[in-house]
């Protein structure tokens, strides 16, 4: 590729523009510019040359149209191998440029705020940006574009150390991360106007992956999970992790405005046990005391730093990977002494919003909000005679809030800061409940003065009285079975309180 002798520069980020523009005016590279970003580089001392200045042409229609130009675009198409193309240039006055800077106005960002009108959504439609973007990334072969800031440094460095070059390698990977970005973009647009009608969703490769589910299967990771879930330490995260870790999020989620800690040992995508404690090590305690068996080679979540009493109690056991907002130093340092175990740092802040999710299926996709809800148990209907006392509506919100990411059919056993027995992914609710109880019954577990949450309704009162039999004394369930009465009179002949949220949790 030729030496970088022109650049053309129109960007809505401004993060770290100045100072890559500044490195560009060091190697002699004319900068071309427009509106708000030409007068912040002339504002920073950086020579810069108006695009209605270069053009001949005024910027006009409020803006919309200032680089749809030839000047513009048959200086960045125009391909530096093809006599005839350089005949027409120099025809014609176009001269090449060889460098692009743009990112696109933020549609996304703007259609995500509330109230926002259509004609307001319209305006922040970007069509040069796309333009010079697509035309510039079509012919990296002679021309860099840079759409992201984070790749100002590595490209400014590779001018410093090529005399001003950019390497073909380095073009390709800028300009399929241009069309990655444009793709998203449009897809953002045309899910705005078509309402549903259409759905997009891209992201770049952010890990490939040994293999998938299974060793036959290839896979990889999409997306900013890396920027929310930040490795530390041990193995590359496999698939199976990274889809473990995403439901030891969603659940930790729930309790992060707690102001106890809470620890949660999930496997194979679903609980099996959590707890709360005025400390990690209190929480992991109670957690563990679920179910000692099934942590074995499972994931490990805290809602608050990890501590080193954390650290030694965990350490006795072979997990696969451990999540929290931070690890204090001493903890890291004894973790990190078993060089396979993978650690996790958790970044609440950088986590977006949760919001619609898909599924392939044969030919097709399935997609639908992400579930978010989170019922108030102690505003919940009371369906039976007798009222939860404060004890149990405590308990039952701890429940609830975890029966939420129990693998369908889904019950749990809890007092008001442990889990005692979680039974889930079976094809009855009956007997999920029987397993439950009879694994509680194998660890010595009392269920007496527990509560019970079940993710969706009873169908049949069985349910109900094998729960009351094992020592539950209040349940919380969504209601809306056709035997709703059937059951609701179970639980009063046997003193069970029972509330319903009118919302159901499955998790297929």
């Amino acid at each position: 590729m030729a030496r970088v002798r022109r650049a053309l520069v129109s960007v809505s980020d401004k993060r770290g523009l100045i100072e890559f523009a500044q490195g560009l005016a060091a190697l002699d590279v004319q900068i071309l510019s427009t509106g708000g970003t030409a007068k912040l580089l002339a504002d920073a001392g950086i020579p810069v040359v108006q695009v209605s200045d270069y053009t001949g042409f005024p910027e006009m229609l409020d803006g919309r149209v200032k680089t749809l130009h030839p000047k513009i675009h048959g200086g960045l198409l125009g391909r530096r191998d093809v006599p005839a193309h350089l005949d027409a240039m120099r025809a014609h006055g176009i001269e090449p440029i060889d460098l692009v800077v743009v990112n696109l106005y933020p549609f996304e960002a703007t259609v995500a705020k509330p109230g926002v009108s259509i004609d307001e959504a319209i305006e922040q439609i970007d069509i040069g940006g796309p333009s010079m973007l697509r035309s510039a990334a079509k012919n990296h072969a002679s021309v860099t574009v840079l759409v992201d800031p984070d790749d100002y440094a590595p490209v400014l460095a590779e001018l410093r150390q090529r005399g001003g070059e950019v390497s073909p390698e380095t073009n390709r990977r800028l300009a399929h991360k241009v069309f990655a970005t444009t793709a998203r973009y449009d897809g953002a647009i045309a899910e705005y106007l078509g309402a549903g009608a259409s759905f997009h969703w891209s992201g770049m490769k952010a890990l490939e992956m040994r293999y998938g589910e299974n060793p036959h299967q290839g896979a990889a990771l999409y997306g900013d999970f890396l920027t929310v879930c930040e490795p530390l330490h041990g193995k590359e995260l496999s698939y199976n992790n990274v889809v473990d870790i995403d439901a030891a999020l969603a659940l930790a989620t729930e309790f992060l405005a707690h102001p106890e800690a809470m620890v949660a040992i999930l496997k194979h995508n679903t609980p099996c046990g959590a707890g709360l404690g005025g400390d990690p090590l209190e929480a992991w305690e109670r957690a563990y005391a679920t179910d000692p068996e099934s942590p074995f080679g499972g994931i490990v979540i805290s809602t608050k730093p990890w501590t080193l009493e954390l650290a030694r109690a965990v350490d006795e056991i072979f997990t696969e990977v451990l999540i929290a907002p931070s690890f204090e130093p001493e903890a890291l340092a004894l973790l990190q002494k078993k060089k396979n175990r993978r650690l996790v740092r958790w970044h609440p802040a950088a986590t977006p919003p949760r919001g619609r999710v898909g599924r392939t299926v044969v030919a097709g996709m399935l997609v639908q909000d992400q579930d978010v809800a989170m019922e108030d148990v102690s505003t919940a209907r009371r369906a039976t005679m007798r009222a939860p006392s404060e004890r149990e509506l405590r308990a039952l919100d701890f429940a609830w809030r975890v029966v939420k990411h129990v693998k369908s059919n889904a019950i749990v056993f809890a007092t008001d800061d442990r889990t005692l027995a979680v039974g889930g992914g079976q094809t009855s609710r009956v007997e999920a409940i029987r397993n439950a109880v009879s694994r509680a019954g194998r660890l010595g577990i009392s269920l007496a003065d527990s509560v019970l949450a079940s993710d969706a309704f009873f169908p049949f009162p069985d349910g109900l009285e094998e729960a009351a039999a094992a020592g539950a004394t209040a349940v919380v369930q969504p209601g809306g079975s056709a035997r709703d009465e059937e059951v609701i009179a179970a639980a009063d002949q046997r003193r069970v309180a029972m509330v319903l949220t009118g919302v159901r949790h499955f998790r297929h």
